[in-house]
């Protein structure tokens, strides 16, 4: 096998591409600054237990897994980076107050997500801690959409959902807590005759709630027939409730789609859930929502909300960056044309010095210009090329 070959669905980022998914790690960061994120950079890998801590069957599922050789512990490659940023809100950190945090870097997994996906993602993405209020759910909401806003996506679905539901509806029936698992898998798949088939001893205020969340998808019209469906628990109150405010915020930034079956990362989250789409994407670009819990495990019961996306999947999506206009410089030691190189790189130009014996070959640079000496030999001055 040739040496040069990669594993499958991994592969080099070059230079246009490489470009594209810089600029928007840029703009996104410096945008979450704005809005008071501070940035952290957890470690690639972790030990197991800890990487695992609340992230659920799906997360370790797609976790590369290794022997640490100076403890001889289990340690995991990151294939998410909440958990790690929870752990050091929880336990580094320790503040009292609310806290904002952003991080970007890469995440790998064991399998891709789709037919085309890398199984190396670059994860951008913001959380907040410390507040257990609809404010702080609102602002993620927001900031995702932002980021899409920054990237030029103008055209947006917002897809809502809320794992409070389910858990309102089943509390008070054993035989279904006893079943949430299968329960989540029927609902996600929107199996209508396994949920009969499970459901057929449960209580029939619960069964009938249960059956009909499959149904209750489409715009925000939907809280209101579900309102009518549902029993009026008020577990169920409060999720249609947080699930309004959250519509109406994003109208007129989005288009809004509500899905009350849509449970993909019910075994994370733990209240409103969203994800995000554009044109050109059949899959989620981003996903957040709210996950109280993760924070227990180190030491500290915080309340967190927060949204990732895949700068990678997002940049392949755009267009390529039109070439960068630059100067081209002979190359040389000549004091007086180093302080000319140096004075223009100052200033913003990229100036490329051509290597003796070589032309400049590059993807991301046009030379329009080039630096010559003038007639009279005591200065550089810049020449506009055809």
């Amino acid at each position: 096998m040739p040496n040069w070959l990669l594993p499958e669905n991994i592969a080099d980022v070059l230079p246009s591409e490489a470009r594209k998914i810089e600029e928007l790690r840029r703009l996104m960061l410096d945008n979450f600054r704005l809005y008071g994120y501070e940035l952290v950079m957890p470690p690639l890998l972790e030990y197991l237990e800890s990487l695992m801590t609340g992230a659920g069957k799906d997360t370790d599922l797609r976790t590369f897994k290794l022997v640490d050789q100076l403890s001889g512990r289990m340690l995991g490659l990151r294939a998410d980076m909440t958990t790690q940023v929870a752990r050091i809100d929880a336990h580094l950190l320790n503040r009292a107050t609310v806290t904002r945090l952003c991080y970007a870097g890469s995440v790998l997994h064991t399998r891709p997500s789709g037919l085309h996906a890398t199984r190396e993602p670059l994860q951008i993405g913001a959380e907040i801690y410390g507040h257990a209020g609809l404010e702080a759910d609102a602002e993620i909401q927001e900031l995702a959409l932002a980021s899409l806003a920054l990237a030029g996506f103008d055209s947006v679905r917002l897809d809502l959902s809320h794992v409070g539901l389910l858990r309102a509806i089943i509390a008070q029936d054993a035989a279904a807590v006893r079943d949430e698992a299968a329960l989540y898998t029927l609902l996600r798949a929107k199996d209508a005759p396994g949920l009969r088939a499970l459901t057929a001893s449960y209580d029939a205020v619960t069964r009938d709630a249960l059956l009909a969340l499959p149904n209750l998808y489409g715009d925000i019209d939907v809280l209101a027939r579900a309102r009518e469906v549902l029993p009026p628990l008020p577990g169920v109150l409060k999720a249609l409730a947080e699930l309004a405010a959250l519509a109406g915020s994003a109208l007129g930034r989005a288009e809004v789609a509500i899905d009350l079956a849509d449970l993909r990362g019910y075994q994370y989250e733990s209240g409103a859930m969203f994800a995000l789409y554009v044109p050109g994407l059949p899959n989620a670009v981003a996903r957040g929502g709210r996950y109280d819990h993760v924070g227990e495990a180190f030491g500290r019961a915080r309340p967190a909300t927060g949204f990732s996306l895949d700068l990678r999947e997002l940049a392949r999506l755009l267009p390529t960056a039109e070439r960068k206009h630059s100067i081209r410089a002979p190359w040389g030691s000549a004091p007086e044309l180093k302080e000319k190189i140096a004075e223009l790189r100052k200033a913003g130009e990229v100036v490329i010095q051509s290597m003796p014996g070589h032309s400049n070959e590059q993807d991301e640079f046009e030379c329009d210009r080039v630096l010559v000496l003038a007639d009279n030999g005591s200065s550089w001055i810049l020449k506009n090329l055809g």
